[in-house]
């Protein structure tokens, strides 16, 4: 597994502006050809240089797995149409719920989800539907409800936040049928999401990410 330091824009926070399955990238407009290179490098997927909501902040505002991409409300036609043209072995869809940042209140991998707790039973419902997954609960993770942002999970394995209990490790393995483990990246964050995007083939991290954590992230997420 590749592991590699990135920034995006001039900040370690990479993945606020990046989505990954194990098929697809989703990646703002306008990034060099470099930086390009070594997402796919990487990662090995198709890249899909897009908006959302005419924003860069793709990690914030898209969730998914290997079998769909779910985006918000808020994104406009031209947007959809730019990403089911190239995604065509996934299932593209608009998630029709309150919130818009999808990459923050959904964890999910092919075999479970996590979402946020307050969403209403009709919410709940909807991404259901939308995953068709059986294995989806809300929930918290370190007692943060904002779950996306604190794990990163793909359908080998994942990282949550380090405050994360055992008890917790061991009900989140369950959930998502996968290894879980606890880190950091970008020099002590817990906020996982914001520093670390990964698939079954590689992973990208801030380039404030220390040796130590990388060390734990590939114990945790590596072969």
């Amino acid at each position: 597994m590749i592991i590699d330091k990135l920034t995006i824009f001039g900040t370690d926070n990479i993945g606020i502006y990046i989505f990954t399955n194990d098929k697809y990238t989703i990646v703002p407009k306008n990034l060099d050809i470099g930086t390009i290179q070594k997402i796919q490098e990487t990662f090995k997927t198709e890249i899909i240089q897009a908006t959302i909501a005419k924003s860069f902040l793709i990690g914030i505002f898209v969730a998914g797995n290997n079998n769909v991409i779910l985006l918000p409300r808020n994104v406009d036609d031209e947007e959809v149409k730019k990403i089911k043209d190239i995604a065509r072995d996934v299932r593209v869809e608009i998630l029709d719920i309150r919130p818009t940042a999808l990459g923050n209140i959904i964890l999910t991998n092919s075999y479970g989800a996590l979402i946020y707790p307050e969403l209403s039973s009709i919410e709940f419902k909807k991404i259901k539907e939308s995953l068709q997954i059986d294995n989806i609960e809300k929930g918290s993770i370190a007692n943060i409800i904002t779950v996306g942002s604190v794990g990163v999970i793909t359908d080998k394995a994942g990282l949550v936040h380090i405050d994360t209990t055992e008890e917790e490790l061991g009900k989140l393995s369950k959930l998502f049928r996968v290894k879980i483990d606890t880190g950091t990246v970008n020099f002590g964050s817990a906020f996982i999401h914001s520093g670390l995007i990964a698939n079954r083939n590689g992973v990208l991290v801030g380039s404030a990410t220390t040796g130590p954590e990388i060390l734990r992230i590939q114990k945790a997420l590596g072969e």
